[in-house]
């Protein structure tokens, strides 16, 4: 009894709360439509509906086949241009890692709406991870691209990968901070006394990796990037930012630069994504943006200051 026609019945029924209102929106008569719901109730064995005489309501029961209906019959209207797509080679889900480093959540939302309309029927997850744990979802997570895996070289023969440059760190702390009054290179001996503010590895099964902490030296642990900018701007700690974050600081004079003895070197990062024959065509598309440098993308790469030709 779960024809097409029944679940539309019901639902105008449900939506309506009367027969007669359904039987005028359908063109049928109410016994009609009186008789197409009992008929659907005794083949359930269960009641969907409570009548009185002047109204129907629908019983718990009711309630959750509503929800299901709306479901199927969205499903079952989309289904012809879904099967298209699949068979046109596009996944059925797609799951995407951002590097912390460069997630941006205006860019983030701008690449997931133009996903969404140019894959209507793809799932897309999008996640945020922290250094290793970039290709830790790679590798074990089951996502098929990562915006910012570290490295410029595949740590697996099925993973292909786009160098995009690197990441520049400079040595900034805030002007209130007792270092910034220091002249010269800061040695390591003057910043063990102070904590470093870090943001933790996010990886499960590759090995953790520290950004800049030395022995012996306090460190506090953060969630994400701009946690740890405005760590550094209240003057809690000292550490390395990417120099494209924070040079309108360091203009303004909200953060100063120090030399140090041992500098952080450059930190280069590339687009990964799996790449064999079953590559979907969603995944493929977002390569072709990226290899163009497309302005959808292009504010995931505001903290690259060295970048090397995409074309």
């Amino acid at each position: 009894m779960l024809d097409q026609e029944t679940l539309r019945t019901f639902i105008k029924v449900a939506e309506s709360k009367s027969f007669s209102k359904a039987a005028e929106n359908l063109h049928k008569t109410p016994a009609a439509i009186s008789y197409r719901i009992k008929m659907l109730e005794e083949s359930l064995g269960t009641q969907l509906f409570l009548r009185t005489t002047r109204t129907v309501s629908l019983t718990p029961a009711g309630n959750h086949l509503l929800e299901r209906c709306h479901q199927w019959l969205s499903w079952i209207d989309g289904m012809p241009d879904e099967l298209n797509q699949i068979n046109d080679g596009v996944e059925r889900q797609v799951n995407l890692v951002v590097n912390n480093l460069l997630y941006n959540a205006s860019a983030a939302a701008k690449l997931l709406s133009w996903l969404h309309q140019r894959f209507p029927f793809t799932q897309f997850r999008l996640s945020r991870q922290v250094y290793m744990g970039v290709w830790d979802a790679m590798l074990h997570d089951d996502f098929q691209l990562a915006i910012g895996v570290t490295g410029s070289e595949s740590l697996s023969n099925t993973i292909r990968l786009l160098p995009f440059g690197d990441v520049s760190w400079v040595f900034v702390l805030s002007p209130s901070h007792p270092l910034a009054k220091r002249n010269g290179i800061l040695t390591d001996n003057m910043l063990r006394a102070y904590p470093a503010i870090n943001i933790e590895d996010t990886s499960l099964k590759l090995t953790k990796r520290v950004a800049w902490l030395l022995p012996g030296q306090k460190e506090i642990k953060v969630p994400d990037l701009h946690t740890k900018l405005e760590c550094h701007l209240q003057g809690m700690g000292i550490g390395f930012l990417p120099k494209n974050l924070c040079q309108r600081f360091i203009d303004n004079g909200q953060l100063v630069t120090k030399e140090v003895e041992n500098k952080r070197q450059p930190s280069p990062l590339s687009l990964a994504w799996s790449h064999h024959e079953h590559t979907g065509k969603a995944v493929r598309e977002i390569v072709s943006l990226f290899k163009r440098n497309d302005e959808k993308i292009a504010d995931f790469l505001t903290n690259i200051d060295r970048r090397p030709n995409l074309e």
